[in-house]
């Protein structure tokens, strides 16, 4: 196996866990794991799997009976385990902690374990083969690219988090076993956000950069070119950090159990959640069950202010967002006001005093530069993408009708389903209906070498009357590959949803160009929740410009559609030929999401000679390709050309004035379209 880099290697950890958020946050959900695990942000490159990774080397070894697949604790009362039962006196044996990755493509088989076919087959036995969620039992399981993790196994990881066990009831087969782990995900906020869900269930986040410090920048890539060239000798330089790491761990946990959590320091933990706005209750007993671990890790007694406090900033950040465009974070400032500068109980209960406190990130700590995620629309790990003028700019040079103007949205709403027409085969998602590897099960298939859940009975049927041309043994059931047959099941895909909108001098009415974003801040929220990929082209002035190209980060979207200008011609055609290259190009990169074309336009086209007719013309071929769309009349006023109207009837897609263009208006127009419903 190939060595993991050390923990204490990791630039940052070195001066002491405190000083750095990710690894104080996942010893603190190791010391306690009843915190719930850790939800690493950050920008790509940052050593968010190199810590996860190595993690698992710091921590003590644990006990289990000899032989148990389901690593059973032989000093937890009562505990059951589908190898048992066990005598009294069964052989124990220590192992190192299991750290599991589940991969984002993992099927439901994988994870949860399912019936071992070859013992089926070659003996009659339905025996339980074990999956993931079983392995990491009393161990970490870590998913990396979290938020790219399909909702199937979203759900089966929330169920697990809840109950701490995993039932199996499939195949013929009947199992139900402990799944206690700490979960640990990672994630590139740029790919899209996490399943609200899942979001809650972790029980601290910290968010994560490079550091901007040229020295230590130097120093980062000086250590992992020393691992590379000789990663036995530089592990073993490192080796009595690590041994001195994992006994404080042992310690600490040994010791939370004599952790004092006083009144005062309850009701200090209650005011600054509810001073934080946060939901439910869920914050109140992290903070509190991770303010005891802080103080056990510091060989406290009893929980202090500045547990309290570290505790809180990893606990509630990602507690106080409503939309995935709220901003995660905390007011540090505000938090020191609601703690003030008494101890919540400054006595500790022996009457000693206590040790002087550490505090999360001392005055001589390297300043890290972490950017928020507004600014993801400027940073440059962000995609590249043509980017709009600025108002001054825009106008110069475009002839009449030149000024431009920005206004925001109001309260997005949230509309029902927009889904595609037809049966897709695309990645699993929320929003259209598609031929998947999870749902209800419609037919079966030969299996032809080809992925997919083992459809048993009908592999028994398609091979029951070859047996008496075949060599039977007894009454075993003789099996041949083009038996096998794996199970069809339909269930839901996320799309491509492509907006593009009309940003010219007929659209910049302040009220009208408000209606619009917000129409698609809320077709935006949607998307979040369906898993999609969005895409925006503006057009204005003379040409189309892809202002986002497709992507799973509606943070992004929503930032670039917040800052849109307004204003000169309309280059109508120009539009939505940047709108068929965009999806041209993202038809060849993921040919199985299908698109979907959101137009927002009053149907003028003013830009270059015969605009109109080349619109149309245009317009025509395009619905000559099947392209699901669906067209929003922003046109206004008491004498009305109907030119989108006209050009939806070309384009073969629902029309939709501006003005009802409403949660409820919407939601029926594209429910008539498309069938869907919430």
């Amino acid at each position: 196996m190939p060595l993991q880099f050390p923990f204490s290697a990791v630039v940052g950890s070195d001066t002491g866990v405190d000083s750095n958020d990710m690894a104080l946050a996942l010893i603190l959900t190791t010391i306690s794991p009843d915190v719930g695990g850790v939800l690493v942000r950050g920008e790509k490159g940052t050593a968010k799997s190199t810590m996860v990774r190595a993690l698992a080397g710091v921590l003590p070894p644990i006990e289990v009976i000899a032989g148990d697949r389901f690593s059973t604790d032989p000093a937890e009362p009562g505990a059951t385990s589908p190898d048992g039962p066990f005598a009294s006196d069964a052989e124990t044996e220590t192992r190192p902690v299991r750290l599991v990755e589940l991969p984002i493509g993992a099927g439901e088989d994988r994870v949860l374990g399912s019936l071992h076919l070859e013992r089926a087959l070659a003996d009659g036995k339905a025996e339980y083969e074990p999956g993931l969620l079983a392995r990491a039992h009393r161990g970490i399981l870590y998913v990396d690219e979290v938020n790219l993790l399909h909702d199937h196994l979203v759900d089966l990881l929330l169920d697990a988090a809840a109950m701490g066990r995993s039932t199996v009831e499939r195949d013929g087969i009947s199992v139900a076993h402990a799944a206690r782990f700490v979960l640990v995900g990672t994630m590139n906020p740029e790919e899209g956000e996490l399943r609200p869900q899942l979001l809650d269930r972790f029980g601290l986040t910290v968010e994560v950069s490079a550091p901007r410090d040229p020295a230590m920048r130097v120093e980062v890539v000086r250590r992992r070119m020393a691992f590379d060239a000789d990663p036995a000798a530089f592990v073993a330089a490192y080796q009595g950090a690590e041994a001195e790491l994992t006994g404080r761990i042992e310690r600490a946990r040994k010791r939370i159990a004599d952790v004092e959590l006083t009144d005062a320091a309850l009701l200090k933990i209650a005011e600054v959640c509810a001073a934080f706005d946060v939901d439910g209750m869920r914050a109140d007993l992290v903070t509190a069950r991770a303010a005891i671990a802080h103080a056990a890790w510091h060989d406290r007694t009893s929980v202090t202010r500045d547990d309290i406090r570290a505790a809180a900033r990893l606990a509630l950040p990602h507690r106080r967002r409503r939309n995935p465009f709220d901003a995660p974070g905390i007011d540090e400032d505000l938090l020191d006001q609601i703690l003030g500068d008494d101890e919540p109980d400054p006595t500790p209960p022996d009457g000693s005093p206590d040790r002087p406190v550490e505090t999360p990130a001392s005055s001589s700590a390297e300043p890290v530069d972490t950017p928020a995620p507004e600014s993801l629309a400027e940073d440059s790990s962000a995609p590249e993408v043509a980017q709009h003028p600025s108002p001054s700019e825009a106008g110069a040079g475009t002839g009449a009708g030149t000024d431009t103007t920005t206004v925001g949205t109001t309260t997005p709403y949230r509309p029902k389903l927009v889904a595609v027409p037809g049966l897709g085969t695309g990645e699993q998602g929320r929003r259209s209906r598609a031929i998947t590897s999870a749902g209800h099960r419609i037919a079966a298939r030969t299996a032809n070498g080809t992925g997919g859940s083992i459809d048993l009975v009908e592999t028994i049927r398609a091979a029951a009357p070859h047996q008496g041309s075949r060599a039977r043994v007894g009454t075993r059931l003789t099996l041949r590959p083009d038996d096998l047959r794996v199970a069809i099941r339909e269930g839901q895909e996320a799309n491509l949803i492509l907006f593009c909108v009309d940003a010219s001098g007929s659209m910049a009415a302040r009220t009208r160009m408000q209606q619009v974003k917000t129409a698609v801040l809320s077709l935006l929220l949607d998307a979040y929740r369906r898993r999609d990929k969005v895409g925006l082209v503006t057009f204005r002035a003379e040409s189309g410009v892809l202002a986002l190209p497709p992507t799973s980060s509606v943070e992004v979207a929503a930032a670039r559609l917040e800052e849109l200008p307004a204003g000169g011609r309309t280059p109508l055609a120009e539009g939505l030929l940047t709108a068929v290259e965009t999806l041209r190009v993202e038809a060849l990169r993921d040919p199985n999401r299908r698109p979907l074309l959101v137009l927002v336009t009053d149907g003028r086209a003013t830009a270059g000679p015969d605009a109109v007719e080349r619109s149309r013309a245009l317009a025509r071929q395009i619905a000559g390709t099947g392209l699901a769309a669906l067209v929003i009349d922003c046109e206004s006023g008491r004498f009305r050309l109907g030119l989108a109207r006209d050009l939806a009837a070309d384009l073969g897609a629902e029309y939709l004035p501006l003005g009802e263009v409403s949660a409820t208006s919407l939601v029926g127009a594209v429910q008539h379209r498309f069938g869907g419903a919430a």
